[in-house]
């Protein structure tokens, strides 16, 4: 039996009339670039999430870059960032002539640890970016503590963490911008995109001047901005893909909740909600001691598993940091994503569980 990982394909396949539709809307319009799609998205998702602005943007990595510029973080200041996650965190802050500076996970939610949060602080630290890994939520409540003390701005990743929320209010809210993803393995995807949110109205119109080259009503450039505009055809996928996204996010909850009753008496460390904390289940990530044992074995058996971040980022060939995060490097060796997507089936989800017992 095999059980995949959700694809592009996969995820238009039951709404892929309506994005013909909308796909030939577009194409019609002969409009691509700077039209209604995207304007009528960025108000879509500014309702969903709660908040007054929305600035579509080319992917994820460009969001962050995004903010960061709006943020005027540059040569010399430095960014704190965790190693146990996609290495697009750690690009976007090098991009902008940043450094960035990696700080330790905890092991519960895999974000940031808080208590090394203030070891890693310098007069030179102009950011903090905690990343929603796998969708849960990082610490905010006690991240804002940290940042309300320093005054250093903070800066949500929630590439992975769309529909997740902490006391009902959704991640990329909690403070004055977030990011978003729309790849295609995203609970929610366009093809390719991201997205901001922000209550600001000066930062939001800095923003929308920094993804087109600056200007503001066209060869009026004020600042230095880059190319970082999302299609009108991504927009247009988005926009339907948003109707559908509250099925998506029951299928994962259902996936996840059979899954750990199933694996319940297994032995691997599996994840959960803590209190107030709805995740919305991109990944269901175990951690297992016979790990690669257990990967091998299972996409052997056709299950989709895959362990994400095997090489922390400040140990990647690029970076070679000599920085030693020891809970970093144990779940970059130990953790393991099962599939949970919304085309997994029920009969999926039990010869997971099966195959896990037969394996282990």
């Amino acid at each position: 039996m095999k059980v995949p990982f959700l694809s592009l394909q996969e995820s238009y396949e039951e709404i892929s009339e309506e994005i013909n539709l909308a796909l030939q809307k577009v194409l019609s319009s002969g409009r691509y670039i700077g039209g209604s799609e995207v304007e009528l998205f960025e108000e879509k998702f500014s309702e969903y999430v709660g908040s007054k602005y929305c600035v579509g943007i080319g992917n994820g990595l460009d969001a962050i870059q995004a903010i960061l510029k709006a943020l005027d973080i540059g040569q010399g200041d430095e960014v704190i960032v965790p190693s146990h996650t996609f290495i697009a965190t750690w690009l976007a802050v090098s991009n902008c002539g940043a450094k960035p500076i990696p700080v330790e996970v905890n092991q519960d939610t895999y974000s940031i640890e808080l208590s090394e949060i203030e070891k890693a602080l310098t007069k030179k630290t102009k950011a903090i970016v905690p990343v929603h890994l796998y969708g849960n939520v990082a610490y905010l409540d006690k991240i804002s503590e940290i940042a309300k003390k320093f005054n250093i701005p903070i800066i949500e990743d929630s590439a992975q963490s769309l529909g997740s929320t902490f006391k009902n209010k959704h991640t990329g809210t909690f403070f004055e911008m977030g990011c978003y993803s729309m790849y295609p393995a995203k609970v929610m995807t366009a093809g390719e995109g991201g997205f901001i949110v922000t209550n600001s109205k000066k930062l939001r119109d800095k923003l929308l001047m920094i993804r087109n080259h600056g200007m503001v009503k066209g060869y009026d450039s004020r600042m230095l901005g880059l190319n970082l505009r999302l299609p009108e055809i991504n927009a247009a996928i988005a926009k339907i893909q948003m109707k559908k996204l509250p099925k998506f996010l029951q299928a994962r909850q259902k996936n996840a909740e059979l899954l750990t009753e199933l694996l319940s008496k297994s032995n691997l460390s599996l994840p959960i909600q803590r209190k107030y904390e709805k995740v919305n289940w991109y990944l269901y990530t175990v951690t297992s001691p016979k790990r690669n044992t257990l990967l091998k074995k299972l996409n052997e058996k056709g299950v989709g598993a895959a362990s994400y971040y095997p090489i922390p980022v400040h140990k990647t060939p690029f970076y070679k940091s000599k920085t030693k995060l020891p809970i970093t490097e144990w779940a970059a060796s130990k953790v393991l994503s099962l599939p949970i997507h919304p085309k997994v089936t029920t009969k999926n989800i039990k010869f997971i569980s099966k195959s896990i017992f037969e394996i282990l």
